[in-house]
């Protein structure tokens, strides 16, 4: 059952059937935006396989777009559970998002990942994103108290073709 809390100034758009060979997601949460603390409206994805009866990981869809999210937090968030690495389940999730993404009127996506996180910035990679800069944090982020200082900021212009 998808939780989805409505939200007056924002349009929620139905995602249709997102599957890409053996993987499918499935909408398990709409979060809506909360201004005071910096956050945009967000879908929650399942990544759903065929050869598990669990879900494998979770991609995340911030839609908006403000200065913390396009440096340092990203549109796209995602995890894979360990035993269900290497089938680049989250790049494939990413572009199967892109259409639901333009449909929002978005132009570009962000994605950011720790700079050792090897796994992470092969996934922005295979998902055609343009690697853009590495970021600092400022201290004021919740991502530097909980001890990490930088990021990698990858790009997908949506506008276009191959995306």
């Amino acid at each position: 059952m998808v939780r989805h809390t409505n939200s007056a100034a924002f349009h929620w758009l139905e995602p249709g059937e997102l599957i890409d060979g053996d993987l499918r997601l499935q909408l398990k949460e709409c979060r809506p935006p909360d201004p005071d603390k910096g956050r945009v409206p967000c879908y929650v994805f399942s990544l759903i396989t065929s050869s598990r009866p669990e879900p494998v990981g979770e991609i995340h869809f911030r839609v908006g777009t403000n200065d913390k999210l396009q440096r340092f937090a990203g549109h796209m968030g995602y995890t894979v559970a360990e035993a269900a690495r290497g089938h680049h389940f989250a790049s494939r999730a990413i572009r199967l998002l892109l259409p639901l993404a333009k449909s929002h009127g978005l132009t570009e996506l962000w994605i950011t990942c720790n700079p050792d996180n090897a796994a992470s910035r092969r996934t922005c990679e295979l998902a055609g994103a343009v690697f853009v800069e590495m970021a600092d944090l400022p201290p004021e982020t919740n991502m530097y108290v909980r001890g990490e200082r930088r990021k990698c900021r990858y790009r997908i212009d949506l506008r276009s073709p191959a995306s």
